[in-house]
């Protein structure tokens, strides 16, 4: 690995050496304070819409001047309404319960000593994203509410966006006599993003939030431990004994509802048994909405009869994250296959079985591995807000220390606690 601008080390350090400064003072807030800073920074980004969405306007124009991508342009995008839901996420994390001194287990021993295991916050936590300003705001929040300094290093396309916005919030905080170190924008190039990572010591959690190339060079490189998020090639398995009506709206929505995010569906699987039925009504439907089909045969050919266009899938099809309206379609002989092929090709994000057939149910809840099963209901619920936790930091794919959505407890640690009357081991 090439040396790191030196000059890039330093800034990393003394935004790091600022940050854990102002998390000893987050750690010792109360949470009607902590509270209380957040209403006033989801004020604050109110009052601030124009100057936010203008700001915004600017890396727009940069990304279609540059070719971006209609999904990429839809992520990056705030528009007045956009800005307004941001802040009441952030309002919507002030009512949660505080995480922060939550005893996760205790006693008392024989000896008298007693002991518990209380929930505490990380201290410096870095983000590392793409172009989603929504997630500035929500890593800010979060970070707040749970009593950890964040360390913000957002995709370039939204410069102009997370500067406008860590500007608004930083002030926001100096006004609630908090310190405004609570929340840094990393600026900068590779280099600066290199620096983070190899922070150890200084910085206490990486966390990735965008694509597999984005992610996979973080867990690659970072010397700082990392919770890996969001890469997404989720299903969606059409049982022998599904509802059909239930089945074409979940797929539907599933792929069409917003196809840009994570949790958008990518793959559609159907039980040969019902495919006669279901697959012409599917596709035709996924079809006028937009959807570019790759199909197997045996769905290529109910394509074919029900006259929508489509394309033959290749192998790199089954495996894709597309984030666009796009969708691979294959038709199934039994449960054990569908389950086969979400193992060989799903990212453990999230896979959902739709089947009025309780055992098929709990034997597909039992055996696919990922971080979120849905039985009956579209993949894109596995989100934060929607589970209740409010905003959150991303979705975990991973098995340690947190699984699924992430919000106020996943960051935070514990420590334990023991306390005595003199006692000594003998």
């Amino acid at each position: 690995m090439a040396e790191i601008d030196p000059a890039a080390v330093a800034q990393v350090a003394d935004a790091a050496r600022a940050a854990r400064t102002a998390s000893r003072r987050l750690a010792l807030l109360s949470r009607a304070d902590k509270d209380a800073a957040l209403r006033a920074l989801a004020d604050a980004l109110d009052a601030a819409t124009d100057r936010i969405v203008a700001a915004n306007a600017e890396d727009l124009e940069r990304g279609r001047g540059s070719g971006m991508a209609q999904g990429p342009l839809d992520r990056l995008a705030l528009s007045p309404e956009r800005v307004a839901a941001v802040a009441q996420a952030l309002r919507d994390v002030a009512a949660l319960p505080d995480p922060v001194g939550e005893v996760v287990r205790g006693s008392t021993l024989a000896n008298g000593l007693e002991i518990r295991q209380v929930r505490v916050p990380m201290g410096v936590v870095g983000m590392v994203y793409e172009a989603r300003p929504n997630v500035t705001v929500d890593a800010a929040g979060l970070g707040l509410k749970s009593g950890n300094a964040v360390i913000l290093r957002g995709g370039s396309a939204a410069g102009s966006t997370n500067r406008a916005l860590v500007d608004v919030l930083r002030d926001a905080l100096v006004e609630q006599d908090l310190p405004a170190d609570a929340i840094t924008l990393l600026e900068g190039g590779r280099d600066a993003v290199r620096a983070l990572l190899t922070a150890r010591g200084l910085v206490d959690l990486i966390i990735p939030r965008g694509g597999a190339g984005l992610i996979q060079t973080v867990v690659t490189e970072s010397t700082v431990p990392v919770i890996e998020t969001g890469v997404g090639n989720c299903h969606v398995y059409v049982d022998v004994a599904a509802d059909l009506d239930k089945a074409l709206a979940i797929a539907v929505n599933a792929k069409t509802h917003r196809p840009s995010v994570c949790n958008a569906a990518e793959s559609l699987l159907v039980h040969e048994s019902v495919a006669a039925d279901f697959l012409p009504k599917v596709l035709a439907e996924l079809s006028g909405a937009g959807v570019v089909l790759h199909t197997d045969d045996a769905s290529g050919s109910a394509a074919e009869r029900a006259g929508v266009p489509h394309e033959a899938a290749t192998e790199e099809d089954w495996g894709t994250e597309y984030l666009a309206l796009e969708m691979s379609v294959r038709v199934v002989p039994d449960l054990d296959t569908a389950m086969e092929h979400i193992r060989r090709y799903g990212s453990g994000h999230t896979e959902a079985i739709v089947t009025e057939d309780r055992a098929a149910a709990r034997r597909f809840t039992s055996e696919v591995d990922a971080a979120v099963v849905m039985v009956n209901a579209s993949t894109r619920f596995t989100d934060g807000g929607e589970f209740g936790f409010g905003a959150e930091i991303g979705i975990s794919t991973q098995k340690l220390h947190a699984r699924g959505p992430m919000a106020l407890p996943e960051l935070t640690t514990t420590k334990w606690v023991v306390e005595g009357d003199g006692q000594v081991r003998s």
